[in-house]
This record gives structure tokens, sequence and C-alpha cells, in this order.
């Protein structure tokens, strides 16, 4: 039983009160991310991890963090929160696959204008759902309630996590060589980036826009086509580098295909990609149409269905997709490596 409470906070409006309800009602999802071996309380300071290093000569800490954007626009739009919190640890897991280190924990960071218990259990419902997918445990994170900063019926959502990697298996773009092969694995849709482009485009100023349905998108309104959460690649692709067949990994992000390959590439090697090889996703020409987006800046905006790609010695093709395949991820040989200056070719084929 707490007895701290303020009413001069709460005219200023900070329900103090409110948080500590915050705290019950979100113990329970907590729980769930934990394997039983961490040390929590969500009470304390931080969040205490046992760190496994066994195996490793040079344990290295591989450390992200990154926030949803204005995809949560929609979310206030349609009153849906208990979604977006997945899209908060994907973007920060995916990353810390990328230079080949397994994701161990995560914590968040929920702003808002007025602390509405309700709404924060439904965001961290999301953000345990992606530790689960990611099978990390949530081990803290922080609500501020700031009023006069934010509207009172809006927030803002962050996340951080931490992973591990041995210095000796460190990801390293300069294996890469020419007539390798670039898998793409699919996306799952639009995941978090580039939403304000698409907000721009629908004109999203009330939720009618997105309760419309469209036939390209099989019935579906676009709404929860657009809100669907960004897939988490963790566990398929940490076997993938178990198996060290994996030479370079890029997290398909804002920026599209032409910012987040190159980051995989050494230099004066670019990777040729036949647009008809693409299997570019309904809602992506939905979104070209709507707001007749060149081709060129769909895919340096957009994942265009891709939500990560692998570079593998083509002798390693066949064992990659296999795997991927056992996950349930539909991947496929996107492209490959060849030696130019233009970093990424899309041409017609």
């Amino acid at each position: 039983m707490r007895d701290s409470q303020s009413e001069s906070y709460k005219n200023a409006g900070v329900d103090i009160e409110a948080g500590y309800e915050v705290v019950t009602r979100i113990g329970h999802h907590i729980k769930k991310t934990m394997s039983g071996q961490e040390n929590f309380d969500s009470l304390g300071f931080g969040g205490l991890l046992p760190l496994d290093t066994q195996g490793m000569a040079h344990p290295l800490l591989v450390s992200a963090t990154d926030g949803v954007g204005t995809k949560l626009k929609l979310a206030f739009l349609l009153d849906k929160h208990d979604t977006v919190g997945i899209d908060c640890v994907a973007m920060c897991v995916n990353d810390v696959l990328c230079v080949g280190g397994k994701p161990i924990n995560f914590l968040d960071y929920i702003a808002c204008g007025k602390n509405n218990p309700a709404k924060i259990e439904e965001i961290v419902k999301g953000v345990t759902e992606g530790c689960i997918q990611a099978g990390i445990p949530l081990v803290g994170g922080e609500t501020a309630e700031m009023p006069g900063f934010y509207p009172e019926d809006e927030y803002d959502l962050a996340g951080f996590c931490n992973g591990i990697v041995d210095q000796a298996h460190l990801l390293d773009k300069n294996t890469v060589r020419e007539n390798d092969v670039l898998i793409g694995i699919a996306s799952s849709g639009v995941h978090s980036n580039g939403f304000s482009l698409v907000r721009k485009v629908f004109r999203m100023t009330d939720r009618r826009v997105l309760e419309q349905t469209y036939e390209e998108l099989s019935g579906q309104c676009l709404g929860e086509v657009l809100l669907t959460p960004t897939k988490i690649y963790v566990k398929p692709v940490i076997e993938l580098l178990n198996k060290k067949i994996v030479k370079s990994l890029a997290h398909i992000t804002g920026g599209g295909f032409y910012e987040n390959i190159p980051r995989s590439l050494p230099a004066g090697l670019g990777v040729v990609i036949n647009r008809s090889d693409v299997d570019v996703l309904p809602i992506f020409s939905v979104i070209q149409q709507a707001g007749q987006i060149s081709e060129r800046d769909m895919f340096n905006t957009f994942n265009m269905g891709v939500g990560m790609t692998c570079i593998v010695d083509p002798s390693d093709v066949n064992e990659t997709l296999d795997l991927l395949a056992q996950h349930g991820e539909k991947a496929y040989v996107l492209g490959r490596v060849i030696r130019s200056h233009t970093l990424v070719n899309i041409v017609e084929g």
C-alpha cells in the first residue's frame, strides 16, 4: 500500500495514483516475457538480467533504440493501441540482428498527455507480445505523464534493446563477394516507416478514411492493413546466424531499398534486382496509385514487401530458403551482387 499522493500535482495534470494503477495492470503482461530466471521488480529503479557469455571469447553488447513514428496517428484515430508495441519491439530487435547480435532484453518508454491506465495497459500488452515473439524479457520501462506537452488523448512510444554477440561472430559485409545472392524475406506490410507520406496520400484527418475497404486488399479496411504490426525476424535469423551462412543483413526500414541494402555491401559492389522478381504487397500498389508516387520514390521510402534482406554464397541459397520456410517465412531470391558504383540497380526484366 503506497502512501504517495499529491493533490497539487494532480491539479497540475499529473496523477500519481493513475501511475500506480498502470503498474498493477501491466505486471501480469510483463511476467509473460520472463523465462523465470530474470530478476525483475517493477517498483524498483532498474531491471536485472543474468548475462550468459558462456563460450564467448570477446562478448560485445549491441544496443538499438527506435520508436513507432507517425503510425501512432492511425492508432489514435482508430482507438486501437494493442499492436503498436509490437512495432516498437520489432524496429529495435531487427536492427540488433543486422550486426549478428542476439537480442537479450527490452525496455519501453511511453510519454502521454494524460495517463489513461486502460490505454497504457493496451500499449504494454503489445510490447510484451513483441517481446514474446522475440524471445526476450521486458525488464523495465517508463510512463511519463506530460500535460501541456502532449494532447490528452495522444502519446509517443519508443523502445530500447540490448543484444550480445561474440566479436568473432560479428557480421562483416567485407566478406560479400561478386555473384553472391541477395535473398528477400517478406514483410507483413508497411511496417513502421513512411507513414508521414501515407497519411498525406490518404488525407487522414478522421477514421472514416481508415474504415474504407479496398478490393485490392481482399476487402479489408485500409486501417486494418496499415496497422498490421512489423514482422519480428529474430528466431529464424538467429538460426541462420548460428549456422554461419549469412554474410550480411539489412533491415528494410525508412529509406527503403536504396538506403538500407547498401549498408550491407562493401565498397565497389552493388546489387541488381529485377523489378518483376519483387513480390510487392497489394497495399503498396494502393498507396502508389492513390498518391501518384513514382516507382523510384516507392522503393526509396517503403519496404515494398521485403522486410529484411540477407546476402549468402550461391551454395547456401537452398539451405537458407529451406530454413526460413521451416519458420513460416516467405523468402525468395531477390537479386545478386555485382561490381557496380550504383549500389542498388532495380531493372525491368
